[in-house]
Parts: structure tokens; sequence; C-alpha cells
């Protein structure tokens, strides 16, 4: 896949794992898109909240659930999508999904513009096996992609969707959200 065409397997983009669960495989980057686009894929977890609440400041983003079934926060609405379903997550709207099954669900993420999808490679080693994630590490890192996230946001999601707790719940909360 050379030249940015063809089919894009299995084969394609390195796996970044956040803790035990979700995953990032950058499919289409920068480069293959000419800046357009990138399409980055997640696998979640049963019952795994893929974020915090958050929102980006340069990209809007397109959510096809592949498999499962997830469940979306945008805004105050709530909605869940299944799989061949698409839904728009604009910039400068707060948001967030999870897997709202029992079962493995996977996205794909189409992020336009491209350049975003190279937080989740800068992020990845914030998630060392084993122990809780760097949360000012990923707040730094958030700050130079604009995006803000809202660590305080977590233990609420996962009571009100009956979510599983993320490893993010074990660390300590950057002093103040990055933005």
């Amino acid at each position: 896949m050379s030249n940015g065409f063809g089919p894009v397997g299995d084969e394609v983009g390195a796996v970044v794992r956040f803790g035990d669960a979700m995953t990032a495989r950058i499919l289409l980057g920068a480069v293959a898109t000419g800046e357009k686009f990138s399409v980055v894929e997640h696998l979640l977890a049963a019952r795994e909240l893929a974020a915090p609440l958050h929102m980006h400041s340069r990209e809007d983003e397109f959510t096809i659930v592949t498999e499962g079934r997830v469940g979306f926060l945008l805004g105050n609405e709530v909605f869940h999508a299944g799989p061949g379903e698409l839904v728009r997550k604009p910039r400068d709207q707060w948001h967030t999904f999870w897997n709202a099954g029992n079962e493995q669900a996977r996205v794909l993420e189409i992020i336009s513009p491209a350049g975003f999808e190279k937080y989740f490679d800068e992020i990845g080693p914030l998630f060392p096996d084993g122990a809780p994630p760097d949360l000012e590490g990923m707040a730094e890192a958030s700050a130079r992609y604009g995006l803000q996230m809202d660590f305080e946001s977590l233990p609420q999601l996962i009571e009100r969707f009956d979510l599983a707790r993320p490893l993010e719940m074990d660390g300590t909360p950057p002093a103040q959200s990055a933005g």
C-alpha cells in the first residue's frame, strides 16, 4: 500500500494498547490522505469507556461502528449505535463513547483534518503495563493537540452507564485539565 490505494487489512498499522483493553491502530494517516483526514480503528473491551469527557478544538470525528453496540454522549444527548451506523462528533463539542455491550466492540474513527492520529502513538507509552497511566503526560499531550480532557467525569460516567473502572481512575488527575 505504498501509494495509499488499495485495501487496508490487519497487517497495516501498529496497534497501540492503552492498559489492558482499548487499542488504536492507524489505518490511514496524514501522508496517505494528503492531510485531509485519518482513519483509526479502536477495539473496546466489554463495558469499556473509551475516554473521559473530552473536546477537540481542531478536528471533527466520524465514528463507524463495525462490531458491537457503542454508546455515545454528545453534550447532553445519549444514544447507541450498532454495526454499520455512523456518528458525527463535531469539534468544540464535549463527548465520549463506550462499549455498551458484554462483547468486544470495534469502531473506525475518521478524523478530519488529519494529524490527531499521532496523539495515540504519543500517549501509548504513558500507559505502562500493570500501572496507572501518566495523567500529567496525557494532559501535556492533549494540550499540544488542542484536546480538552475532563478526568473528573470518569466516576460519573462509570456509574451512569454501568461501565468497567478504567486505569485512569487509579492515577492522580492533573491539577488542571488541558485546554
